[in-house]
């Protein structure tokens, strides 16, 4: 593929294939991939786990779309927080201004920072603090050109993700896929780009010193190749390392957006992160034009995340070009 441009499209991209890919899943939420299997989902729908309307969205997207203004605004962690915050107790970015689905970190977490908690204190930082709520927002810092030096990134991630979860796991697992998403958007095939991210992750751990026993858990994406792993063995439930791992088998094993989607949909269980996961990176892949058009047209609020979309590439253009005089 050709070197992209970077343009407000590429943030639509971003932030569409996300939203549209967590609405696809939130029907089927906690279903089984055995049902599943028996009765797979093909198309967009509603009405039925969470009793929402087709087109809503839930907290994957509402958390992303907290941080991408948050990135907006100048990416202030104190600020992140609050509208994290905003998000949970008033619904603030959520698809129809309530909170129908949050998980159980993430919760603990946005009220310890409202009963005083510090923002970047509040994220547990136990092995069983490990769920995927973090890497389903984190999606948006592969986006500003700041965080292209690995070390920038890398504190970036830190303390963006332990506002719910400040375990190294879960930092580790948001560190691979921004810097997957970074090599997406230089305009990289799917595959290089996998092979490029493993390079990079490898040489940046390799001269930082981390956990040998954390480092080895993500040893099927980082030595051996996740693209070829039975679907039997790709896990999709609430763990941060199943949903990632989950993500990058089913965008590598596929050609398309819808294909992707559905594909870890029809995992089961935790289908609408794990869609969403999938839905940044087929999103910046294919574009939303590759997105159909009756899951995206029927999406909660798709005005509002074109126009931040808009107000987010102006603030990352101003970046680039103070980083690139």
């Amino acid at each position: 593929m050709k070197q992209k441009k970077f343009t407000e499209k590429t943030i639509s991209d971003l932030l569409l294939g996300i939203a549209v890919g967590d609405a696809m899943g939130v029907p089927f939420e906690f279903l089984t991939r055995e049902a599943l299997d028996q009765q797979p989902v093909q198309d967009i729908t509603g009405w039925a786990m969470h009793e929402q309307p087709p087109g809503t969205y839930s907290d994957d997207t509402a958390l992303t779309l907290c941080l991408a203004e948050s990135m907006a605004e100048g990416l202030d962690i104190e600020e992140l927080g609050k509208k994290m915050c905003d998000w949970f107790r008033k619904g603030y970015w959520s698809a129809h201004g309530e909170v129908f689905d949050i998980g159980i970190g993430t919760r603990i977490a946005l009220q310890k920072i409202l009963s005083g908690s510090p923002t970047v204190m509040a994220g547990g930082d136990k092995d069983m603090d490990n769920g995927n709520g973090s890497l389903m927002r984190i999606a948006p810092l592969a986006l500003d050109s700041r965080y292209r030096e690995p070390q920038t990134l890398w504190n970036t991630i830190e303390a963006v993700s332990s506002i719910t979860h400040r375990h190294v796991r879960s930092h580790i697992a948001c560190f691979i896929w921004v810097i997957y998403l970074q090599e997406l958007l230089k305009g990289d095939d799917k595959r290089k780009a996998y092979e490029n991210m493993r390079i990079q992750v490898n040489l940046f751990f390799d001269q930082h010193t981390l956990p040998v026993r954390e480092r080895e858990l993500f040893d099927r994406l980082l030595v051996h190749d996740i693209q070829q792993i039975d679907r039997s063995v790709i896990n999709s439930g609430g763990y941060v390392l199943d949903t990632l791992e989950a993500a990058f088998w089913c965008f590598l094993n596929t050609q398309q957006y819808d294909a992707a989607i559905l594909l870890g949909i029809n995992l089961g269980r935790d289908t609408d992160t794990t869609a969403a996961v999938i839905g940044a990176a087929a999103g910046l892949y294919y574009g939303m034009e590759n997105i159909p058009a009756h899951w995206s047209e029927a999406l909660a609020r798709r005005d509002d995340i074109e126009a931040l979309s808009e107000k987010l590439f102006h603030t990352l253009s101003s970046h680039s070009q103070q980083t690139h005089p």
